[in-house]
Formats: structure tokens, C-alpha cells, sequence
């Protein structure tokens, strides 16, 4: 008989104290600013940076600035990272632990808004990936607080190129043409679009993903277009881990 090390894995003892657990389930939602975790968990401010600090350090955690207000920070869950130590560490227990998520199978009708500034570029790429990846089964729209005149040309492509999805012939829309309409989820991928605050109503469930903005690279085209590809990918990974959420959410009832 081989014993496993009496050490627990690295994710084990990092996940297991109370409060970076607590952390790591709120982040698993959203991405989400310190003040924010502190009302959350309801825990001294250096405390709670204190765990952020160590889930940082062991790889978990990574924080970018706000792009709304630079003095700002939000904390993002590598969920990636999370599923592959997750799995480590079931692996050293016994090797039959080790496994991929299993696809959250059929889902129920539910209605998602992606929301950013311009829905050129984060909004539209998040609208056409969730399609895919629910074929179909999803309502999805997306929208933005000051809509631009045209989707990104990147937007378009990493679209057509790395995923089959022909948006060429969609249209920028404006938040205001939703007005009236019921979302089961409205999700923010924009720091100052979140700033703006989307309209839902109670029992819309408010999400936010901060990823920075594609468009914003400035150098040639090909450098710009490899941003692109990569916010993509971001987004991607958070659709795929956003269906097994959406897969056990009870829809709304529609009011006649």
C-alpha cells in the first residue's frame, strides 16, 4: 500500500480556511472589488487582504485595475486554475478522482444580457459565444451603455476565425431598447458600464466579468488582433464555466 503524502495539496490547504473559501465563492460569481468582499464576508478590510495577498500568491487570484477608476481593483477567480488543482488534489487521494467537468446537459429557458460600453467588442463576443455553447437553448442579447456605430472589424473576425460565428451583419444596440424587457441575468463585462448600473429588476441576478477592453491596444494591427483572440478565449472560459450555473438556475416565471 502507498500512502499519499501526509502534506495536503497546495489548493487544499489554501481553499480550506473559512474565510478564503468564503473569498473564493464570492469570486467564483464576480469579479469583485476589496470594499465589495469586506460587506460580503463581513470581515476587517486587512483581513480580507490579508487572504487575498496568500490567494494571489498560490496562483488562485489576480487583480487588474479598474479601468473606471485606475485607484480601484478587481479581484478575479482563475477558474481554470481552480479545476486543474481541484482535480490535482482529487488525484492524490486516488487517481479515479481525476476528471473533467461533465457538460451541464439540458438547460433551462433562461434570458441573458451582456452588457459594456460600446457593445462592439467584450458584449457582442460574450452574446455570440454563449449562443454557441447552449445551442441555442439560452436567450441572449447584448447591449451597451453608449453604443458604437459598428461592431470592432476584430470582433468580427476572432468570431469567424476561431469560433464559426458570422456576426458581420449585426448592429451595436442601445441599452435603452431593452427598456421594459426582464433578464434572468445581466452580466457586465465593462468596469464603467457596471459604474453605470443596467436596469434589472429584483429577481434579475447581476453579474460582472472585468475584462479590459480589446480595442483599447493601440499598436499595429496584427498586435491588436492577438488581443483580441485572447479576450475571446477570456470570455469563452467564463461561458463555459457560466452553463452549469445556468443549468441549475430555476428560470423566472413570466408574469401574463
Amino acid at each position: 500500500m502507498v500512502l499519499p503524502s501526509r502534506t495536503a495539496p497546495a489548493f487544499l490547504r489554501l481553499a480550506g480556511h473559512p474565510l478564503r473559501w468564503q473569498l473564493l465563492a464570492a469570486l467564483a460569481q464576480s469579479d469583485l472589488r476589496v470594499r465589495e468582499l469586506v460587506a460580503l464576508v463581513g470581515q476587517p478590510q486587512n483581513l480580507v487582504s490579508y487572504h487575498l495577498r496568500l490567494l494571489r500568491d498560490g496562483g488562485l487570484v489576480t487583480a487588474t485595475r479598474s479601468s473606471f477608476d485606475g485607484r480601484d481593483s478587481y479581484y478575479h477567480l482563475d477558474l481554470d486554475r481552480c479545476a486543474r488543482a481541484l482535480a490535482d488534489s482529487g488525484a492524490a487521494l486516488h487517481p479515479a478522482l481525476r476528471g473533467d467537468t461533465p457538460p451541464p446537459g439540458r438547460l433551462p429557458h433562461l434570458s441573458v444580457l451582456f452588457v459594456c460600453t460600446g457593445n462592439s467588442a467584450r458584449s457582442p463576443i460574450a452574446e455570440a459565444l454563449l449562443r454557441r455553447q447552449a445551442a441555442g437553448q439560452v436567450q441572449v442579447t447584448s447591449a451597451g451603455s453608449h453604443p458604437a456605430p459598428r461592431l470592432h472589424r476584430h470582433t468580427v473576425r476572432v468570431l469567424a476565425d476561431h469560433f464559426g460565428v458570422d456576426v458581420a451583419a449585426q448592429r451595436p444596440r442601445h441599452l435603452d431598447t431593452l427598456t421594459g424587457h426582464r433578464f434572468d441575468y445581466v452580466i457586465t463585462l465593462c468596469d464603467k458600464a457596471r459604474e453605470v448600473g443596467p436596469g434589472a429588476s429584483d429577481r434579475t441576478r447581476l453579474l460582472h466579468w472585468s475584462v479590459p477592453d480589446p480595442a483599447t491596444v493601440s499598436d499595429s494591427a496584427a498586435a491588436g488582433y492577438r488581443t483580441f483572440i485572447r479576450t475571446a478565449a477570456d470570455i469563452d472560459t467564463r461561458i463555459r464555466y457560466l452553463l452549469p450555473v445556468l443549468a441549475v438556475t430555476y428560470p423566472r416565471k413570466v408574469q401574463p
